[in-house]
């Protein structure tokens, strides 16, 4: 009995992986809204739950 033709693929040369991690390397901004910067409020609420306290 010979194998399947799935079973008897060429290997590849990688150009998906390669493909994939070009887009992963570029800005998000252009699948995403790029991120505002952080204002003193927000810090203080990030170092107030940093701190273990949530009032």
């Amino acid at each position: 009995m010979s194998r399947h033709l799935a079973d008897k693929r060429q290997t590849t040369s990688g150009g998906r992986v390669k493909a994939f991690l070009r887009i992963a390397r570029e800005g998000r901004e252009t699948w995403h809204r790029p991120r505002k910067a952080a204002g003193a409020s927000r810090l203080a609420q990030f170092l107030r739950i940093a701190r273990g306290r949530t009032v």
